[in-house]
Formats: structure tokens, sequence, C-alpha cells
């Protein structure tokens, strides 16, 4: 559990960087903000991955579940901060 919480967090670093390079433009909350989103995203996308069955892929898997979830978390919150 700990080992797996670990490499999300690890993953979330790397997908906060792959998933603000897919969404370019300005970021309103800066690179802080789009690591906590990425290491949240990581974590999202795992547990989406592993409610719907798709979880325990591999190495390349949980990292495309991580940017996936990574980049949906900045997408939205990108969203929000433009309404504001």
């Amino acid at each position: 559990m700990i080992t797996s919480l670990i490499s999300w967090i690890v993953f979330g670093l790397i997908a906060g960087v792959i998933a603000k390079y897919l969404h370019p433009g300005p970021e309103p909350g800066g690179t802080l903000m789009t690591i906590g989103l990425g290491i949240a995203g990581s974590m999202l996308g795992g547990f989406l991955a592993s409610l719907i069955g798709l979880g325990g892929g591999g190495l390349i898997w949980s990292l495309i579940t991580a940017v996936g979830g990574a980049f949906l978390l900045l997408f939205g919150y990108n969203r929000l901060q433009a309404r504001k």
C-alpha cells in the first residue's frame, strides 16, 4: 500500500510535467500547482483505472493513467480559473 502510494506520487511528478506539456498556455497556479495537480491526478487516474478493472498493467500503463488523470485535473482547474 505504501509502495503504491509512493510510486503514484513519483508518477504524479512526471505526469504533471507531461500534462503541462500536452496542455500548453498560461498556467494560473504556477509550477507548484501543476506538480500538485499532477500528483492528485495520478492518484485519481490510478484509482479510476483500478475501479473499472484496468489497473496493474505495468510501468507504461501506470504512466498513461497518471498522465490521463493529471491532464483531466489540469484541464478542469484551468477552466475553473478562466471563469474567474
